[in-house]
């Protein structure tokens, strides 16, 4: 039985520490040998193209499947690198409710989180970073994420991944240089 097996039948405060740290582990190999194989499949996608450049008609659509069968591959690794890193959001989370689990109990949000729904409150802490927050912190992220609407938060982190991915997209097409984008990142922390 794995961790999340366990969250979905225990409350928090039966949840071992040790047990949480060893399946943190275990899913941070995980989603590194993933983020291996989709950067070889990268690689082996361009080798394909660059094989093809020069070609015959045949090669080429030969070349082309080979090319779709890598890109179906790199997806799915991909698809199961986001549930990976989910799982090691949710349980780098639950580490740190754990380590101020002392703290928290005077605090009328343990009973939330000891009444909330297991899928809800795996949902949830899938969706805020703890890591490194101080108590106070941690106490305004998991009240703010309990009380406000959950589609008002996705919609909050959609937006800023889209952000991300234009700004990759930006220096990738060459119509902004990193120096432009470091500089448009910082105004925009600055006006945070």
């Amino acid at each position: 039985m794995n961790v999340f097996d366990k969250l979905r039948g225990n409350p928090i405060e039966k949840m071992r520490i040790d047990d949480l740290r060893e399946e943190e582990i275990r899913l941070k190999n995980q989603i590194e040998r993933i983020r291996k194989d989709i950067q070889h499949l990268e690689k082996e996608k361009k080798k394909k193209f660059q094989e093809g450049i020069g070609g015959d008609l045949i090669k080429k659509k030969m070349l082309a499947q080979e090319i779709k069968q890598i890109d179906m591959e790199g997806k799915l690794k991909m698809r199961t690198f986001t549930i990976l890193h989910k799982q090691y959001t949710l349980l780098s989370n639950l580490l740190v409710i754990k380590k101020y689990e002392k703290q928290l109990k005077s605090t009328p949000l343990w009973e939330k989180l000891m009444k909330v729904k297991p899928e809800q409150l795996e949902s949830t802490l899938i969706k805020v970073n703890l890591h490194g927050k101080t108590f106070d912190e941690l106490l305004d992220d998991l009240n703010r994420v309990f009380e406000m609407e959950v589609a008002e938060y996705e919609e909050k982190e959609d937006e800023a991944e889209k952000k991300i991915m234009d700004l990759w997209n930006q220096v990738e097409s060459g119509t902004k240089t990193m120096e432009e984008i470091e500089k448009e990142l910082k105004t925009e922390e600055e006006m945070e």
